[in-house]
């Protein structure tokens, strides 16, 4: 049996009356996940869900969360994740494109998947309670769990949708184990002591298999964040003795420029893991000096499961690459016709192994575009050096071409970064009549600092190429994020063009 909730049991059995999952004073041990895993499975059974039924968990980072995730996949369902912030149209592509029966929604997302589901046929389940007790009190665990092939289903996990409407990867139950397992084994080294901070959302890929599943798997203990703040989170890893901590880069820039974190306590922390999206080279060095912890930067994708490559614990670590692939995973720079590149020369990052999605749900063509041949085609720019080492350019999709000329948003903002009043930035394109696109840049400073548009632009003309420097500079608040804190260049607008930003 495959099934990967058997993994709860697995962990039962060894550190039962361990903590398994920690909200503030509120605990789960293992012992308790595992009876309201079974308890969970016996609801859906109640409700007429049965193996390979789609089952929807749109929650928070709660202990309802891991007790419906694993009990719809102990009754043989596809779990469908999905972000607690959605509103009713995309709760109704997500629903009505994946087929789910039921899903359990949180009592301040429950209104808009009522609306989303009304037209779907999908029962909306709500959850009132951070662990789920009045759905499972006084109720019989099943001991009985669908028994499952590494292949089949486990997740349909809805990608960002850069490109379209989100389409959902299918990733399989023997897949999510095997990341999360080569994860926790040897780039993380995970075991039953560790506290890890779970403030990454777990509808999404790093969060689900690199914190939840990965802690699961080795026994240790995963402390919940239900929504990021820097300061929260800082008070968090000293008072729960935090050893591993895993986030997005602007979680980083945010707890380094934080007025706490001097007087934070950050001594229990071993080891830092970084992903979602390139960690700038500034706010890497600054918050290692900061903190005293070593920041490992690894790469994966929602369709990778999502861990491809790292930069391992036992190798060199490089500042700026996204390391090399993991165990059991290859990873190729190609050419538009999927030939290799050499080292140095930018192509298309291409991966094959254990960590591929199936496909696209019910999306062939999708699929094969993909996955032209046994080869999932990322959308993502890089280079290797002559170690092999793999170094992120920028998405294919978000590439600049600025009069014939490639500008690669990344290293735009690695400039900017250098200045000492950015905390963030982001690189657009904009329309130009003669040139195509221009280059342009959004940046939030530091908290009390000042800087105008002419200093920042001027900063990057001096450390860029004539053609690659923004013309156009503006400052704002905050920058746009997708629900991981990764910032979304997409929905950067520059405002109509000024004095200050010609």
């Amino acid at each position: 049996m495959t099934n990967l909730a058997e993994i709860v049991r697995e962990a039962q059995a060894a550190h039962g009356g361990r903590a398994a999952i920690r909200q503030g004073d509120r605990v789960l041990t293992y012992d308790d996940l595992a009876r309201a895993v079974g308890q969970i499975a016996s609801f859906l059974r109640d409700e007429g869900i049965t193996p390979g039924d789609r089952v929807a968990v749109m929650l928070p980072n709660v202990p309802a969360f891991p007790v419906t995730f694993y009990g719809a996949l102990a009754a043989g369902a596809v779990v469908v994740p999905m972000n607690p912030l959605l509103k009713e149209r995309e709760v109704a592509h997500y629903l009505a494109d994946s087929g789910a029966e039921l899903i359990f929604a949180w009592e301040t997302a429950a209104d808009e998947a009522a609306k989303g589901a009304a037209d779907t046929g999908a029962r909306v389940v709500q959850v009132t309670e951070p662990d789920a007790a009045p759905l499972i009190a006084g109720r019989e665990p099943i001991t009985r769990w669908a028994e499952k092939e590494d292949g089949d289903d486990a997740v349909i996990l809805y990608t960002s949708g850069t490109t379209g409407r989100p389409k959902g990867a299918q990733l399989s139950h023997g897949g999510l184990r095997r990341n999360a397992e080569v994860t926790a084994r040897s780039l993380i080294t995970i075991g039953p002591a560790d506290v890890i901070m779970g403030c990454l959302p777990l509808f999404h890929c790093f969060g689900l298999t690199c914190g939840l599943n990965a802690a699961v798997l080795t026994g240790a203990s995963l402390d919940l964040l239900p929504r990021f703040d820097p300061g929260a989170a800082l008070e968090m890893i000293g008072r729960d003795r935090v050893t591993v901590f895993e986030g997005v880069p602007t979680m980083y820039a945010a707890m380094l420029h934080h007025p706490a974190r001097e007087a934070a306590d950050t001594s229990s922390l071993r080891v830092c893991v970084s992903g979602g999206a390139a960690m700038p080279a500034e706010v890497l060095r600054g918050f290692e000096e900061a903190f005293r912890c070593v920041i490992l930067e690894g790469y994966g994708l929602s369709e990778t499961s999502p861990v491809a490559s790292f930069n391992h614990p036992d190798a060199e670590r490089k500042p700026g690459s996204i390391g090399t692939p993991i165990e059991g995973v290859e990873m190729r720079v190609v050419d538009a016709d999927g030939n290799d590149v050499p080292p140095g020369e930018i192509g298309e990052i291409a991966i094959r192994g254990h960590n591929v999605m199936k496909g696209y749900w019910r999306k062939p063509e999708a699929t094969a575009a993909a996955i032209p041949d046994g080869w999932f085609r990322t959308g993502d720019l890089a280079r290797t050096d002559d170690d092999g080492y793999f170094f992120i350019v920028d998405r294919k999709k978000e590439m600049i071409i600025r009069g014939g000329y490639n500008v690669y948003p990344r290293e735009i903002e690695e400039a900017l970064y250098e200045h000492p009043c950015v905390a963030e930035v982001a690189v657009v394109g904009i329309p130009h009549d003669s040139l195509g696109e221009e280059v342009g840049a959004a940046v939030a400073l530091k908290p009390g600092s000042s800087a105008t548009p002419d200093e920042l632009r001027a900063f990057a003309r001096d450390r860029v190429a004539a053609y690659k420097y923004p013309r156009q500079v503006w400052l704002v608040d905050q920058l746009p994020k997708g629900p991981t804190g990764k910032i979304l260049r997409r929905e950067v607008r520059p405002p109509a063009p000024s004095q200050d930003s010609q």
